[in-house]
């Protein structure tokens, strides 16, 4: 297995910084740490990483179906096979050590014991719930679910691994990322169309949102600790942020302008909001302080990174994971802020 890539210099980035007109004082409040593993299964688009309680990063091969585990103290990984044809959209990692994968070809969510490696697979209810997307655990343990060509955000219940589908009123919408606030409400990224959803999870009523713009595409989706709601435009290269108390709308302009197609992001726990341009190549990863209103911290990929669809925090050792297409899993380091 080959080693670790190297972490990016920080003259690169300030040369990066230079080049699209930020200057390094609007970037020194904070600095990353970027290193990426590579993956040994070839071609195989390793995606969407977990941390476990023990701090390994549990992820998965989309293209060559499997669930496989990472140990960033080793470089060590080790693969569990599922169903030929089973393509492992995302996985979740709950506290008693279960792996829970979005099986997005074969219409199911499907639960991993990494002791045994025996899987338990819940169907979908409905036939035309067929691509379960992006899962995300509420705080008692239940998953919420999009299902983006199917065009359902669903919720399993774990007391009865009961399955409930909601249905979006707009056709195609194609609901892709979603994120549960403080009161376990789900907000949602109608990648089809320029709108978010919600739903109230004692009723399950969705409710649609329009965004301010109608060519806008929302495709990942974050909360603040303030509980606003965050979003990265992909289809014309903006930052968008919704105040569910106010209703009000503001948008930020990308560094990397409209061709910067925003993808993963994540939101920490300082309410700094992380997403990768994944229009550009080499991919970089940026980071905007809402405080301030001002991008930051923009580093290339070393990889590449091809395209890196979505990001995970870990708020215990204040770390951002993503898969790439260049076949790597990477950890953005979030460096203690320094004194202005």
């Amino acid at each position: 297995m080959k080693s670790p890539l190297r972490p990016i210099s920080l003259a690169l980035a300030f040369a990066l910084l230079f080049s699209i007109g930020v200057s390094p004082q609007d970037t020194a409040a904070q600095s990353v740490e970027l290193l990426e593993w590579d993956v040994p299964w070839e071609q195989s688009r390793p995606r969407d990483p977990y941390v476990a309680p023990d701090g390994r990063v549990w992820f998965v091969g989309q293209r060559t179906h499997y669930v496989a585990v990472l140990d960033p103290a080793t470089g060590d990984m080790k693969k569990y096979d599922l169903a030929d044809g089973a393509g492992p959209h995302n996985l979740i990692v709950a506290d008693d050590g279960m792996i829970w994968y979005a099986g997005n070809r074969q219409a199911h969510i499907g639960m991993l014991d990494p002791a045994t490696g025996e899987i338990t697979q819940y169907p979908m209810p409905n036939p035309e719930a067929r691509d379960p997307h992006t899962l995300i655990f509420d705080s008692k343990g239940n998953i919420w679910f999009t299902v983006q060509g199917g065009n359902f955000v669903g919720r399993l219940t774990m007391a009865d691994k009961s399955i409930d589908l909601v249905a979006v009123p707009t056709e195609r919408a194609r609901p892709y990322g979603i994120v549960l606030d403080e009161n376990d409400q789900p907000w949602i990224a109608l990648f089809g169309t320029s709108k978010l959803a919600t739903i109230d999870p004692a009723t399950m009523e969705l409710t649609e949102i329009p965004l301010p713009r109608d060519d806008a595409r929302p495709r990942r989706i974050g909360v603040t600790p303030d509980q606003n709601i965050w979003y990265v435009d992909y289809a014309a290269g903006n930052l968008g942020m919704y105040d569910p108390d106010t209703k009000a709308f503001e948008e930020w302009p990308m560094p990397g302008g409209d061709g910067s197609r925003p993808y993963g992001m994540a939101t920490d726990a300082d309410g700094k909001v992380w997403f990768v341009e994944t229009g550009l190549e080499p991919n970089r990863f940026v980071g905007f302080d809402p405080s301030t209103e001002t991008f930051f911290s923009i580093n290339e990929v070393e990889s590449g990174g091809g395209t890196i669809r979505h990001m995970f925090f870990n708020e215990r050792d204040n770390t951002i994971w993503f898969g790439a297409d260049t076949n790597t899993i990477g950890r953005a380091r979030l460096l203690p802020q320094a004194d202005s």
